[in-house]
């Protein structure tokens, strides 16, 4: 007897992300990953970055996501999350907003800041996309240029640990759990 293979049913969260919020996510991740990748390649590879083309680069793609967190939380601020499933407890889905808080709260905010006061009190002038001189956040300050990239350096690292638990997290919720929780933020899906 043949037996019929189907997708598995994905448990309802409620509906999906809206598409501005969906196009907020992956152009952000996509900046992020790109600019995190520049910058490890920049700092831990001195060979490719002979004349620092790769740190003006790497601070050039992350000036943008300054920008874009204000747009994307104010986006988040009227337009609320879908409902997560059910079958989530309460404290997995208090862990679920808690790791979303943190990795705005660092990865989009603390780390690109971090870098621009980095170069602030290095002497080095920071620029939107490359085009746009941004002022520094403080005056140059040579006593606290190792600390400061210190500080930078580290937080990189710990976002980078942060992103690789969402995108497992993301990958558990379809695959373990079978919820739609990674199908409500992936493009073509309706919110």
């Amino acid at each position: 007897m043949k037996t019929r293979h189907t997708k598995p049913q994905l448990a309802r969260t409620g509906g999906a992300y809206t598409r501005t919020a969906q196009a907020l996510h992956w152009l952000m991740a996509l900046i992020w990953l790109a600019s995190w990748g520049i910058g490890m390649v920049a700092a831990h590879v001195p060979a490719l970055n002979p004349q620092h083309g790769l740190t003006a680069l790497h601070k050039a793609v992350a000036t943008s996501l300054l920008f874009l967190i204000v747009i994307r939380v104010a986006w988040r601020l009227t337009h609320p999350a879908p409902a997560m499933p059910a079958s989530m407890s309460m404290p997995m889905q208090r862990a679920a907003h808690l790791g979303h808080f943190v990795l705005y709260a660092v990865a989009l905010i603390a780390l690109p800041l971090s870098g621009w006061y980095w170069s602030s009190v290095s002497g080095r002038a920071v620029q939107f996309l490359g085009l746009l001189p941004l002022p520094p956040l403080a005056a140059p300050d040579a006593a606290r240029q190792d600390l400061a990239g210190t500080v930078h350096v580290l937080t990189a690292w710990c976002c980078g640990a942060l992103v690789a638990g969402h995108v497992l997290a993301a990958l558990k919720h379809r695959f373990i759990d079978k919820d739609s929780v990674m199908a409500a933020m992936m493009p073509g899906s309706k919110g």
